[in-house]
């Protein structure tokens, strides 16, 4: 049996990925930085729950505690995430973020992610079939920010680009220095959720079905690489 976290899973793309893998045989842990709001996603989901703030290392070194005495992991999936919003729901732009503007939002998506991944590594090198999927974005894409041809050439922030672009290199070196690890960055598409005010043109049934693919790589599918639904995407 497969047993997999999901950060960030109380809601949104993170709840039906764990929906989707618990109908798919997985055990599923829903990893929640709010306890009451965990505890009910895990029970409508028949989940386990465990409370993890990836901004915090001693939240995130117990969480790593507590499965490893109940288990261990198979699949860690990094999907916890943050992006910037003015009061409309619109983005800033450049000439309005600053240094601290990004540490915030660094702090979630690079930082967090980095600090999960690093912790989760013991018990994921214990596993038969290790895998780590990293929500990214097709804003990640370095080539797409600057082809006009690509919809994601119009997005006009700063912070969120660059924190999943640098999780994308993160990601690379984990998948060269751990090559028994099937360790994949995935895009789920514009996706309607708290996020980005619910504005996405995607269900989140539509955007967590590569999430969820990827969860159940096996060890001689691909590592290293950045996936759409529709296939890879370009760096």
């Amino acid at each position: 049996m497969t047993t997999t976290l999901i950060t960030g899973a109380n809601k949104g793309l993170g709840y039906e990925t764990a929906r989707q893998l618990i109908a798919a045989g997985h055990t599923v842990y829903v990893g929640a930085r709010d306890k009451e709001r965990g505890h009910r996603a895990a029970e409508e989901l028949g989940a386990r729950l465990v409370v993890i703030d990836v901004t915090d290392d001693s939240s995130v070194e117990a969480a790593a505690a507590q499965i490893a005495a109940e288990g261990g992991l198979d699949v860690l999936v990094n999907n916890a995430g943050v992006e910037a919003r003015t009061a409309d729901n619109g983005v800033p732009l450049p000439a309005d973020e600053t240094a601290d503007s990004l540490r915030r939002i660094f702090d979630t998506n690079v930082f967090g992610t980095l600090r999960v991944t690093h912790a989760f590594l013991p018990l994921l090198e214990q596993s038969p079939a290790p895998v780590i999927v990293t929500v990214s974005s097709g804003l990640g894409s370095l080539a797409g920010l600057a082809d006009p041809a690509q919809p994601t050439w119009g997005y006009p922030g700063v912070a969120y680009p660059a924190s999943k672009a640098t999780v994308n290199a993160i990601m690379i070196q984990f998948a060269k220095a751990f090559p028994q690890m099937r360790i994949n960055m995935v895009e789920p598409g514009f996706t309607a959720t708290d996020l980005n005010g619910r504005t996405g043109t995607q269900t989140v049934e539509e955007g967590a079905e590569i999430i969820v693919r990827m969860a159940q790589v096996g060890p001689d599918g691909p590592t290293g690489a950045f996936l759409s639904a529709h296939g890879p995407i370009a760096w």
